[in-house]
């Protein structure tokens, strides 16, 4: 089979990974497969470049046919038995008593329209990944600060690979003003 990675993907793809695809004739079967060979030469289609990934597909029962379409999904890292938070937990301020953030910010509308880096100053990396960062919990009714290093993301969820946190603990992802309905 082979498949089409985006360039911002084809970095955390290597020969030997395993992943699955499905094809439109059987949407409910998933199957098995293992890369065998990244392309180093790109395509560009409609200004988005890709390199042809090669997997190998036991079609022992003869149900996939040449031509097919596959949307597949490529297992670059798995971990299990781990502690995850929404990755708006990571980057969550409690506001303060008069609706204004913690974090320091200049006074003014302008102000509050221009982005901002991260709290914790410099960029991180895209996953944050082996910083140390903090999330809020609620503990007794009030927002707590509780320090957390994060580990890897799938974009939506992050590990939490050391810090205070506990499973159990209500994180705060989000914080409505009062009055509001949810």
């Amino acid at each position: 089979l082979q498949v089409n990675v985006d360039e911002a993907d084809v970095g955390s793809v290597k020969v030997g990974q395993k992943a699955s695809f499905t094809v439109s004739a059987y949407p409910s079967r998933k199957y098995p497969a293992t890369i065998t060979r990244v392309a180093y030469g790109s395509t560009t289609t409609d200004n988005v470049v890709t390199y042809v990934t090669y997997l190998d597909v036991d079609n022992a029962d003869l149900t996939l046919r040449p031509g097919m379409t596959a949307s597949s999904t490529i297992t670059s890292t798995e971990r299990r038995d781990v502690l995850l938070v929404p990755n708006t937990a990571l980057r969550f301020t409690p506001a303060v008593a008069g609706g204004t953030s913690t974090a320091k910010s200049s006074s003014g509308i302008v102000s509050s329209l221009i982005p901002r880096m991260p709290r914790g100053g410099a960029a991180k990396s895209a996953s944050g990944s082996g910083t140390s960062r903090q999330v809020w919990v609620l503990q007794g009714g009030a927002a707590v600060a509780v320090g957390v290093t994060p580990g890897i993301s799938d974009g939506r969820m992050t590990e939490i690979t050391a810090g205070d946190l506990q499973a159990g603990m209500l994180v705060i992802t989000d914080q409505r003003s009062a009055g509001t309905a949810p």
